[in-house]
């Protein structure tokens, strides 16, 4: 009866969120797109998921020694996180990630300084991948909001870095936090401090990391620019690698589910006034948020099998 519950759950989120997709639309585009380039953006997803997971794998050597999960433990939860980020925040699936991770005997703290390093990492490479593509696009560059956009989101990255690599910078964080007048937060914030600060230890992992997550956002850039292609969209793929980063990081601001009517205001924005049809625009912009939630699917499956408890996990 629970197992069977868990299906239904996993069923209906999945409708609601084709539902609210506008799936009329998706069919009307796809009849007339072409499928080939269509089944070459939904390949590529299933490419960028496993290099997701392997990047937040790397970040868990920083573990305490002996509290490392089973890879299965590891790989479930991510790949569940993953299928729940497209009903809630994005944010409430990390926070997800970490407390799922923290049942197997791993510190919260650490479990969430590995989820927020995950993420940081992330955010990084969507700015690097925008960066590097602006000089080469100069008309686009020309718009400020752009550079206004990737250039804030550099500047929180470096603070993350400053935490991480500077012991002033930590020992600020932690004055800031001890002023908070609650005890319970004081003790939490310096312990998420401590073990995002271990990662200072591990520069080949976290290189490793940045650079698979600079691939991630170059396969979403093709895979957006396949979309647009079988769409019939007669834009540069170096279009595409100025906006997609800007649209990806717009996705994961906490406004609305799964990034639902931001993503559509952001395509229309950016790429309406390039020449591409605002009907294509919109078709585009629901094929690739549909094509994310196709990347979750083994994240549904997964949720809706009973999960192993983590004693059993650990034995095996």
């Amino acid at each position: 009866m629970t197992r069977f519950l868990r299906i239904a759950v996993a069923v209906v989120l999945t409708a609601v969120v084709l539902y609210w997709s506008n799936p009329d639309r998706i069919l009307r585009a796809a009849a007339h797109a072409d499928l080939r380039w269509i089944a070459a953006a939904i390949a590529l997803v299933f490419v960028d998921r496993a290099l997701m997971a392997l990047r937040w794998i790397d970040l868990l050597v920083a573990l305490a020694p002996g509290s490392r999960p089973p890879l299965t433990a590891v790989l479930r939860v991510f790949f569940v996180s993953s299928f729940i980020s497209n009903f809630v925040p994005s944010v409430a699936s990390d926070l997800y990630r970490a407390y799922a991770l923290s049942r197997y005997d791993v510190h919260l703290a650490e479990s969430t300084a590995s989820v927020l390093m995950d993420r940081a990492l992330g955010v990084l490479s969507v700015v690097i991948v925008g960066a590097a593509a602006l000089p080469f696009a100069r008309d686009i560059a020309a718009e400020r909001s752009l550079i206004a956009a990737l250039g804030l989101v550099f500047a929180v990255c470096a603070v993350a870095a400053a935490v991480i690599f500077s012991e002033r910078a930590a020992d600020l964080v932690r004055a800031t936090a001890a002023r908070i007048p609650i005890k319970a937060l004081q003790r939490a914030s310096d312990a998420l401090v401590d073990a995002v600060r271990r990662y200072a230890k591990h520069h080949r992992e976290m290189i490793r990391v940045l650079i698979m997550s600079v691939i991630v956002q170059v396969i979403r850039v093709i895979q957006a620019w396949c979309l647009g292609v079988a769409l019939g969209i007669d834009l540069p793929l170096l279009t595409y690698f100025v906006f997609i980063p800007v649209i990806v990081l717009i996705m994961q601001l906490p406004i609305t589910i799964n990034g639902l009517g931001t993503t559509q205001g952001a395509f229309a924005f950016l790429f309406v006034p390039q020449g591409a049809g605002r009907e294509q625009v919109f078709a585009l912009s629901v094929l690739f948020l549909a094509l994310g939630i196709v990347g979750t699917l083994p994240g549904g499956v997964l949720y809706a099998m009973r999960p192993p408890s983590p004693e059993a996990s650990r034995a095996s």
